[in-house]
Parts: structure tokens; C-alpha cells; sequence
């Protein structure tokens, strides 16, 4: 969303505090979001910085400093899939990231949540990789994030993704390799099996397009590890449809997080492709 650099407050935003004021120039963005810019001094009016409760005046000339553009979740595709008492789940479109990334200033879901979610505490409890899209799991406060954990460790987390991998693919095959994920760029396969079978990735074969000699497979995983279901499906011959570490680069990485079932609570959504 491009903002214009300057806006002129007109009669009808007489007396308005300049965090609702703004309203009329973000229509995208959220309260919180056009707060948070009024606190780091991003909006001046009259060409001085003004916090969030000062009231405008008509005529006043209100710019907005720091940067081209103010992204909002709804202008990144983000969306609320489902929502219980403890937890949510949230559309992650590919290209997005999951979480902030240190010393860089892209956008991500993490650092968009709490405009989506603005009358809870929300945190991030996993994460999808960029070119990833599909469902992230949002805890509302410490309590749901310790819940997570609990039950991701005694494997009652099922986490269902979508994956079209190159070749043809028949029937079930549970891969169990293990996996060296200390390399942050990519993921190793070694040469035992992981006796943890939280880590092992079960691929059932669902379609095979032969035009394209690919196939459609779902992948069940409980907990996972970096890049586990890419490099588990190409070590077994059969690379995602479009990656680009463990395959062939394409259009995108076909690799979608449609379900997710713990106790209490599911979510799913179908993929884009």
C-alpha cells in the first residue's frame, strides 16, 4: 500500500485524535498499527511529530515520514483460518515470512499479529518457511504456549501439509532418516534412522498427474525439524515440485500446510495451487 507523502485534515476530521484521523489516509491498517507509527514518530503534523491523542485541526497538514509503505495484514493475505480459547490459526500466504528476521526489516506474520489479533496476547508457536504457505498456530499468552509445547512433545500435535513432488509416488512410505538441521541454510539427511518417530514424515500418494509425471502426496508430520518434509521427500527421490535448496526451482514451492489437529482444536485450509 503506497502512501502519499502529505494530506490536508478536511472538515469532517475536526477534533478527531490523530490516531483515528489517519483513518482516512491507511484505510488498510489497523488502529494499533497507525499508533504504533503516531509513538515512533513517523507522523508529523504541521511538520512536528504528534502522539496518537493529539486532536486535529481542520486544515492542518499531516505527512507521513520513514518509509514508501505501510503493510497491514489484509495487504499481505493474512487471515484468521480458525479461532478457540487458547489458540488460532492464521493463512500464511508463500513468499511471507513466519517470524522477524534479525537485522532485516521485511515483513512478517509475527510482527503483524497483534494488529490481527488485537484483543488478545498473541504468540507465534511455529513456523512455515517463506516459500511455504498455509497454517501458522497462534497461542494466546504464556499459558497456550506452554500447552503447545506439552503436547508437541508428547506427539498429540498432527500437522498435515500438501506436497507435489516430482515423479511418480505409490501408495504410503514413512521416512525416517534422520536429520542434521544445525546448517541454518539447509538440512542434511544422515545415514541412520531418527528412533523418534516425532521426527519422521509419513507421505501418502493421493494423484498422479502424468502430463507432468508429478505427484500430489499429504505428509503427516508431528513435530519436525527445518526443512523436514523437503529434504525427507528428495532423499527418498521425489523433490517438491519447485524448490529450490532440494529440487529444481519452478514458479513456486509447492508445499502447503492445509490441517493441524491438537486437543481441543483443528484448523484447516485448502491450498492455492
Amino acid at each position: 500500500m503506497t502512501i502519499s507523502q502529505n494530506h490536508v485534515i478536511g472538515p469532517g476530521g475536526e477534533g478527531y485524535r490523530l490516531d483515528k484521523a489517519l483513518h482516512a489516509f491507511l484505510p488498510d491498517t489497523g488502529l494499533r498499527l497507525r499508533r504504533r507509527l503516531c509513538d515512533d514518530g513517523r507522523v508529523l503534523v504541521d511538520g512536528r511529530p504528534q502522539k496518537p491523542g493529539y486532536k486535529v485541526r481542520t486544515g492542518q497538514e499531516v505527512e507521513i515520514v520513514g518509509g514508501p509503505s505501510v503493510l497491514s495484514p489484509e495487504s499481505l493475505g493474512l487471515k484468521i483460518v480458525a479461532r478457540g480459547e487458547m489458540f488460532a490459526a492464521v493463512f500464511k500466504p508463500d513468499g511471507v515470512h513466519s517470524a522477524a528476521i534479525a537485522g532485516r526489516d521485511d515483513p512478517s506474520v509475527e510482527a503483524l499479529l497483534p494488529e490481527l489479533l488485537p484483543d488478545a496476547e498473541p504468540l507465534l508457536l511455529n513456523r512455515l518457511d517463506n516459500p511455504t504457505s498455509g497454517l501458522l498456530l497462534v497461542g494466546f499468552g504464556p499459558k497456550a504456549f506452554d500447552a503447545y509445547r506439552t503436547y508437541e512433545a508428547e506427539g498429540r500435535i498432527r500437522k498435515f501439509y500438501l506436497a507435489r513432488v516430482t515423479g511418480r509416488l505409490d501408495g504410503v512410505v514413512t521416512v525416517k532418516r534422520a536429520l542434521d538441521a544445525d546448517n541454518r541454510a539447509t538440512t542434511k539427511v544422515l545415514a541412520g534412522d531418527d528412533p523418534d518417530e516425532r521426527r519422521w514424515t509419513v507421505v501418502t500418494s493421493l494423484s498422479h498427474d502424468h502430463g507432468r509425471d508429478t505427484t500430489l502426496t499429504r505428509c503427516l508430520i508431528l513435530k519436525g525439524a527445518r526443512h523436514q518434509i523437503r529434504v525427507h521427500l528428495a532423499s527418498i527421490g521425489h523433490a517438491i515440485v519447485g524448490d529450490p535448496l532440494y529440487g529444481e526451482a519452478d514458479e513456486r514451492l509447492f508445499l502447503h500446510h492445509y490441517r493441524v489437529e491438537l486437543p481441543g482444536f483443528a484448523a484447516e485450509i485448502p491450498p492455492q495451487f
